[in-house]
């Protein structure tokens, strides 16, 4: 079975579309240009199936270069059979290969090695026969050197049989089948540790199997006992493993079958037992971080389409009591145009210069939009911007400060602001999350924007691969105005990268805007493969010819012309001119390069060109008397802002410092086995307050009431 045959059967896709896939991506196709613009070679899957198929075959490639490795090292040792070779050629999965390898692996000095060294093999094998009756008898013949009795001899003689017995792959099977069904997860805190663990109570004294242990509470028990908070063992019960081994290798009742039995046992304590738990966890791991990266890769997608308010003159807030408020404006490209420190809370309090300052800036900037981060004093914050009266009608907007502290520190704040300090480049990020939150956070790692699970814990590799994929899927779903766009964003379109970039911005600063996606050719390093890949996604405002702003592909001009051509119209007044596109018979434009397929894109970009898959930006209104948690009482009604999914619930901001949480159970009135399956990122929502614990700063809420 080839690479695409397994490819096809894992992923239950079609080999002639795995196939295709396989051929464009190894061209240096992206998945967002494969997904969009290569649907009739790819029989129309969709993005999520494309980076399936990419990330197994970077798996299956991996595979085979571990079977090579593996290989190599047998025959160097003069040990590869054509047996040996086929049974590695075939394995399908790393663990089948590792399991193959072990008895040829190079080993330090074992039990087992020491016996060889005395002579003990013959022995050995002499009793793993199971036919000796008397087994002294058989062992005095191998007293001699460093061996000084029958019992040593024995001993020696298990030692091997045991290491044996351990690097059969049907006996690894027997118990890693015994790991899969019957492994419980045991928990015990260690003593003197309650009070710094508090936070892991719930693991103090816990059993759960393991095959019914969820994600979030693996993670959590594997956390507890990193930081030394409690004791863990994970581990099948020792009788009915012994009991399955015994059946496997046990052949009769002699003296030959006893010396086994007692090998056996060793084997599974000293070499079976901890190897396999090892491997268990890290498979529950594996799992785990699988459900977690899935989780925090959903939320960041949610997150980065979150509904920008657009091209508008912000005035941004960082909310602050001792050091005052950090007050920045923005003109509607987000470029800083005015900055300084507001003091309306205690200590100064300096109420009226800030009320004068504030209205003075909305008048003299023409401010259009108020954005308040949501961090320390940010409910006083809008309490006093509220109360205020301008010349005009204000839209205010909590946002979200995650982040917002790093990106200030970052190399990216300190080359787009390098004569401003940290407070200036914080409140300006939080302006521009508001005004494009898709262009904002791609400038932030994304493990600092609060919406991860146990994003510490997780195979980091992986997680960031996941979170990449995710920023490039976004970035390329919304399209990027190439005028006005940072490196930062830039660097996401599809075939650009940090080069590729940094190169549009210097040929943008020497030759000023772009105003056709044919200039993207002159760009250095710009070669036709990276042209073909980025050029729809990258969209040229007030472009001469009007498909340049749109995610129409440049190798589908002809057919756009062609259509308004025969339409006797110019494309501009085609575009956007439903009754005309609708009287284009499709089949007329069809041909062996472009399918029906891409001309149903065609059509749908033409009826609402560059349409941004984005909501627009909604105000909430939070309950007004809430300051604090002690404000917060259960039977409240409240509305909310979801924060945060995870895989047992959702975290709501109700207007305070605390966000509250709405357990998986209160999510609705039937039975949910994910929460995402209910509730997105920044939905608005009404929920009610079940318990307040002000001294831990939990608060219990339910959306099912």
């Amino acid at each position: 079975m080839n690479q695409n045959e397994q490819l096809s059967k894992i992923l239950n896709i079609p080999f002639k579309q795995v196939s295709k896939t396989v051929e464009l991506l190894k061209e240096g196709g992206t998945v967002p240009f494969i997904s969009r613009y290569r649907k009739e070679q790819t029989g129309g899957l969709d993005e999520v199936q494309i980076l399936a198929i990419k990330n197994e075959l970077e798996k299956l490639q991996e595979l085979e270069k571990r079977k090579l490795t593996v290989i190599k090292a047998i025959d160097e040792q003069g040990l590869l059979t054509p047996e040996i070779e086929s049974l590695i050629q075939k394995a399908t999965s790393l663990t089948e290969v590792e399991d193959i390898y072990l008895p040829f692996k190079k080993k330090r000095k074992t039990k087992a090695s020491v016996a060889r060294e005395n002579g003990l093999e013959p022995l050995a094998k002499i009793i793993m026969v199971q036919k000796e009756e008397d087994v002294e008898r058989a062992a005095s013949r191998f007293v001699k050197g460093k061996v000084n009795n029958t019992k040593e001899a024995l001993e020696g003689a298990r030692f091997i049989i045991a290491e044996w017995i351990s690097e059969r792959v049907s006996v690894r099977n027997i118990v890693r089948k015994a790991f899969e069904k019957q492994a419980v997860a045991k928990a015990k805190v260690i003593k003197g540790k309650e009070v710094a663990g508090e936070k892991f109570k719930d693991y103090f004294d816990y059993s759960e199997p393991t095959s019914k242990l969820k994600s979030h509470r693996t993670l959590a028990l594997l956390r507890a006992e990193n930081e030394g908070i409690i004791r863990l063992k994970i581990q099948p019960e020792e009788e009915y493993v012994l009991e399955q081994l015994n059946e496997k290798l046990k052949y009769g009742y002699n003296e030959s079958s006893e010396q086994v039995e007692l090998a056996i046992k060793d084997s599974y304590k000293r070499l079976l037992k901890p190897s396999l738990e090892t491997e268990h966890r890290n498979s529950l791991k594996e799992k785990a971080d699988e459900q977690a990266i899935a989780v925090f890769s959903e939320n960041l997608k949610q997150l980065l389409l979150t509904a920008p308010v657009g091209q508008k003159r912000i005035l941004a807030l960082d909310p602050g009591f001792k050091s005052g408020c950090k007050l920045v404006c923005l003109d509607e490209n987000g470029e800083l145009i005015h900055n300084e420190n507001i003091y309306p809370h205690p200590p100064q309090k300096d109420t009226a210069m800030a009320s004068k300052k504030v209205v003075s800036m909305v008048e003299r900037y023409k401010i259009e939009v108020i954005a308040i981060g949501n961090g320390t004093a940010s409910r006083e914050t809008e309490y006093f911007i509220k109360r205020l009266k301008f010349d005009r009608k204000l839209q205010v907007f909590m946002v979200s400060e995650d982040g917002a502290s790093i990106y200030s520190a970052s190399k990216v704040a300190r080359e787009e602001f390098p004569q401003y300090d940290v407070t200036v480049r914080g409140a300006v990020s939080i302006g521009r999350r508001l005004m494009d939150p898709l262009a904002e956070l791609v400038k932030i790692d994304p493990k600092s924007v609060g919406v991860g699970q146990y994003q510490h814990d997780v195979n980091q590799t992986l997680l960031k691969n996941s979170l990449d994929d995710v920023v490039i899927s976004c970035v390329n779903r919304v399209g990027v105005n190439v005028n006005t766009a940072s490196k930062y964003l830039l660097q996401y379109v599809s075939g650009l990268g940090e080069t590729t970039a940094q190169n549009i911005l210097e040929y943008r600063k020497v030759n000023g805007d772009f105003t056709s996606r044919a200039q993207l050719k002159k760009v250095k390093r710009m070669g036709e493969k990276a042209y073909e890949q980025s050029a729809a996604f990258l969209r040229i405002r007030g472009a001469k010819n009007p498909l340049d702003n749109s995610a129409v592909h440049p190798e589908s001009y002809k057919v756009v012309e062609k259509m308004a051509k025969d339409l006797k119209v110019s494309i501009q007044e085609l575009i956007g001119n439903e009754e005309l596109i609708n009287s284009i018979q499709l089949s007329a434009y069809q041909n062996s390069i472009t399918g029906m397929a891409t001309l149903q894109d065609i059509i749908a970009e033409l009826k609402k060109p560059s349409n941004d898959p984005r909501e627009k930006a909604k105000m909430l209104e939070f309950e007004a008397s809430l300051r604090t948690i002690e404000d917060v009482k259960p039977g409240m009604e409240l509305n909310g802002i979801v924060t945060n999914v995870t895989n047992f619930g959702c975290f709501v901001d109700i207007g305070i410092k605390e966000n509250g949480l709405v357990h998986i159970s209160n999510i609705c009135d039937e039975y949910i086995s994910k929460p995402a399956d209910k509730v997105k990122l920044h939905q608005h929502v009404k929920v009610k307050v079940l318990e307040v614990d002000v001294v831990r700063k939990r608060i219990g809420l339910t959306m099912n009431f």
